[in-house]
């Protein structure tokens, strides 16, 4: 049986080690913030987030996966606890920064991290706090779990800012596509019938897509863009590109997706005599919740008087590279609100509420949340275990298995 009375006295010291800490990771989150960079380029922040890790004595490694940006800091502390890792995002949007309140994430995790060392140095278990790049356009965690950065973790837990404070919420399983459409120049004045014009193939896909979507699950999404639509209005364009983003509600229901995707746009170019390619880049599984560690972390906001509400019946949902770690170990990625409910990410305004008081206090609630939720799980072995328990028992669903309250599904995404 836990001892509650050790708990509770591990859990006000590593409190009050945040609040020690506050005023420097207030600084950090700002800094960051104020000088964005983008994907895979994320060297100032990967620098000012493991400098203070250095300091207290933390194994740095940076360039985890051949990734210039990705690193890993190792404490560890006493023998036969688990494995915890505390994911750490810095990237920002093209001409937007941080509108997302990734500079609050890093700064989160590192937090939780340091006041652990410093206010449990007995703590029964290993943190790892892993740094991970290029979240809004890389998939940074996915090429890390290629590497087998997270093998061998008990659990993965990371904070992101948003405009609800929830610990559970799913996301789509999603794949990106390039689809190169190749036809035959001409000059479509003079000569057009000698042409085969490769952006009315792509015009074509486009259509034959939009003809598919009563056929698609509800809580499927294709999306896509056009990238090169020709050179000259007087040239038959022998070359054409789309960009699309296909989702599902699991890995499943995209190869169906996608496979209906595929056919039409094939069938397009077929039918202009043009020819096609498709180009897939990397796959984003749908997220799998554990749901025994949200409730530990709920219960660790709530204690600090933060209400957590349910995922919003009608709130959309996208797609996360954290998917990728949750099929691998046990994984949380709870919310904390910074702004008002009509505020959305990757807008100015929530870029703003990602440097304001709001929001850079939210960040200290977060590192409290994540450093008390470490202790649970380090000194209360039957919680452990019922999280481990929990991601055997998930880790192969039925593809049938509905009712989940985290997943896109139960929260009716219809948008």
């Amino acid at each position: 049986m836990a001892d509650t009375t050790l708990i509770r006295e591990k859990k006000a010291r590593v409190h009050t080690a945040v609040d020690g800490l506050a005023p420097a990771l207030r600084d950090l989150a700002l800094k960051i913030h104020d000088n964005p960079e983008l994907a895979f380029a994320e060297h100032r922040a990967a620098g000012w987030l493991t400098e203070p890790l250095r300091e207290a004595g933390f194994d740095v490694e940076i360039g985890l996966a051949n990734l210039p940006t990705a690193f890993r800091a190792l404490w560890e502390g006493a023998p036969g606890g688990p494995a915890i890792a505390l994911l750490a995002e810095y990237d920002a949007l093209p001409g937007l920064g941080h509108a997302c309140g990734h500079n609050l994430i890093g700064p989160a995790s590192v937090g939780a991290a340091l006041a652990l060392k410093d206010a449990v140095p007995d703590l029964p278990g290993r943190i790892v706090v892993i740094g991970c790049p290029a979240e809004e356009k890389g998939g940074g965690k996915i090429l890390l779990a290629d590497a087998g950065v997270f093998d061998g973790l008990d659990v993965a837990m990371m904070f992101h800012p948003a405009r609800y404070t929830m610990v559970l919420r799913g996301s789509l399983a999603r794949v990106a596509a390039t689809f190169k459409f190749y036809g035959k120049s001409a000059h479509a004045a003079s000569m057009p019938e000698q042409g085969i014009s490769a952006l009315e193939a792509l015009i074509q896909a486009f259509n034959a897509i939009n003809a598919l979507r009563q056929f698609l699950p509800d809580t499927s999404r294709v999306h896509g863009i056009i990238t090169n639509g020709g050179t000259a209005a007087n040239i038959v364009p022998d070359y054409a590109e789309a960009v699309f983003s296909i989702r599902a509600e699991n890995m499943e229901a995209l190869e169906g997706v996608k496979a209906k995707v595929y056919r039409a746009v094939r069938g397009a170019a077929e039918a202009m005599g043009a020819r096609c390619e498709i180009e897939e880049g990397l796959v984003y599984p749908e997220r799998r919740n554990n749901k025994s560690l949200a409730r530990a972390f709920q219960a660790n906001l709530e204690s600090m008087g933060i209400p957590v509400s349910p995922p919003p019946a009608r709130m959309g949902v996208g797609s996360s590279d954290i998917g990728r770690v949750s099929q691998l170990t046990a994984t949380i990625q709870p919310y904390i609100k910074i702004c008002d409910d009509d505020v959305n990410n990757h807008t100015p305004e929530f870029r703003e509420a990602a440097r304001s008081e709001r929001g850079l206090s939210g960040m200290i609630a977060a590192a409290k949340a994540i450093a008390m939720t470490v202790v649970d799980l380090c000194y209360d072995r039957g919680l452990l275990a019922e999280v481990r328990e929990e991601f055997q028992r998930e880790k192969t669903p039925s593809p049938s298995r509905r009712g989940d309250a985290s997943s896109p599904a139960a929260a009716q995404n219809r948008g």
